[in-house]
């Protein structure tokens, strides 16, 4: 064909184009694309070149067979036994990468709230909020651009990471996706992140966080750190290395949210479309070591009793119980499903609208963002930051509800006292703008630390 070869005139076949006298066979499809470039027709992204796909499958030949032949029964246990130790480190350094993220939110954002606490209380007096507030928005953008720099420095480390993660657990290699670099960056700019006020959790990058740890605790090696070597020869397949990758992406489900079991069907069913039964059970024992030990060193930290496992996870709703003095209480009743369903029906339609929007939101900053220089993305993330704080300020200020304090903290017995649920609740509720004996329900939930703020809406008296 000798139709002209234009980035306009795409055609399915390879074209023959002339150029400097003479011809040149190329195809146009693979030309170099970028991300976040889009298709004028369909409005789709289109792929990035460097990309690449994992090989999973076992080439099953002859000498592949001599080898298994060959192998005694004590050196396949003992084979089969490093997995094991290997899966059980995974989940322990996963729970730990878990307790390092919780550690520094809670200092951080303790920090940040006695300050402005202190401020608002002395200002509210004097007539000075615009100070308070100020103070909230130096501490928020201060964090929120740390958080953006780790992203500047490893791209792959924002989001939470989990598409990238199944992408890899389904067989497409996403460059630095499961490097050391990309983890300590995931961590840091998490725990920035949150402590800087923007409504984002720690629970999502768990998953990625856990799934790098398993890719990389396993090789003894790690590109950035090249120095760094043993010998250690095994494992070193891209099979193997996923299946790490699996009980990794577990683990970090299980940390997150204290379930061991949802974190092996999380892996199972939303994460690797390649699965046999002998995974099962490494991932769940990955999954459990991992609850075990953040849980563990949480209840020393927090409470001072070790072993006590008082905390579930990084995302607790607390207890549910009744008064035993309370014979007639129950905490729900039949007439209560019908409710139950309607919730159900109402959160999956604003489930949908909100993944429709996000769609469109992605493209959108896709087409119109990701290409400016990085410094537009940093004044991205801090007009969100100045916008959100501006907001949770103002609405604490105009919005906010003075209510009676719950009757448990005068010596009461309530079916659902905050002193049922842990001290850190008793100690959350703040009287910004409001008489004594009654508290700002707004600001008791805009200004504590997210686990604060769901237990208070739950647990708290006529919350809304």
């Amino acid at each position: 064909s000798t139709a002209e070869c234009t980035p306009q005139n795409r055609c399915p076949v390879t074209c023959c184009c002339e150029g400097n006298g003479m011809w040149v066979r190329t195809l146009l499809w693979e030309a170099p694309t970028i991300l976040g470039e889009t298709h004028e027709e369909e409005d789709e992204i289109l792929p990035r070149k460097d990309y690449e796909s994992l090989d999973y499958d076992r080439c099953i030949n002859d000498p592949y067979l001599e080898i298994l032949e060959s192998m005694d029964n004590k050196k396949a246990q003992r084979y089969e036994a490093v997995k094991w130790v290997l899966v059980f480190a995974i989940g322990v350094c996963t729970g730990l990468v878990g307790l390092f993220v919780d550690f520094f939110v809670r200092l951080f954002t303790q920090l940040k709230f006695q300050v402005v606490q202190s401020s608002v209380e002395e200002c509210t007096e004097k007539g000075c909020l615009a100070l308070s507030l100020l103070e909230l928005l130096g501490f928020n953008l201060t964090f929120v651009f740390l958080a953006s720099l780790m992203v500047l420095i490893q791209p792959v480390a924002a989001g939470s990471g989990i598409p990238e993660i199944k992408c890899y657990l389904n067989g497409v290699k996403v460059p630095g996706v499961v490097r050391l670099r990309t983890v300590v960056c995931k961590a840091t700019g998490v725990l920035f992140s949150v402590a800087g006020g923007l409504f984002v959790g720690k629970e999502g990058p768990m998953i990625h966080s856990g799934a790098v740890v398993g890719a990389g605790l396993p090789q003894f090696q790690s590109i950035s750190l090249r120095k760094i070597q043993f010998n250690f020869p095994h494992f070193r397949s891209d099979r193997d290395k996923r299946d790490f990758v699996s009980a990794g992406a577990a683990a970090g489900v299980a940390a997150a949210f204290g379930a061991p079991i949802g974190g092996t069907l999380f892996s199972l069913e939303e994460g690797s479309s390649f699965w046999n039964q002998g995974l099962t059970w490494k991932v769940l024992f990955c999954s459990m070591a991992a609850t075990f030990t953040l849980n563990f060193f949480r209840s020393g930290i927090q409470f001072g009793s070790w072993g006590s496992f008082q905390l579930p996870g990084l995302l607790n709703f607390g207890e549910f119980k009744c008064s035993e003095s309370d014979k007639k209480c129950h905490l729900w009743t039949a007439v209560d499903l019908g409710f139950f369903i309607l919730m159900g029906i109402v959160g999956g339609l604003l489930g949908a609208t909100f993944n429709c929007l996000n769609k469109r939101l992605a493209k959108y900053r896709m087409r119109n963002v990701h290409p400016k220089p990085k410094l537009v993305r940093v004044l991205e993330s801090l007009l969100v930051s100045l916008t959100t704080t501006v907001m949770v300020f103002v609405a604490s200020m105009v919005l906010g509800e003075c209510r009676q304090m719950s009757p448990s903290r005068h010596g009461g017995n309530d079916t659902l006292s905050l002193q049922d649920v842990s001290e850190d609740v008793n100690a959350s509720i703040k009287t910004f703008f409001c008489p004594n004996e009654t508290y700002n329900d707004m600001a008791t939930l805009f200004f504590n630390p997210q686990e604060s703020a769901i237990l208070q809406l739950f647990h708290q008296d006529a919350s809304s």
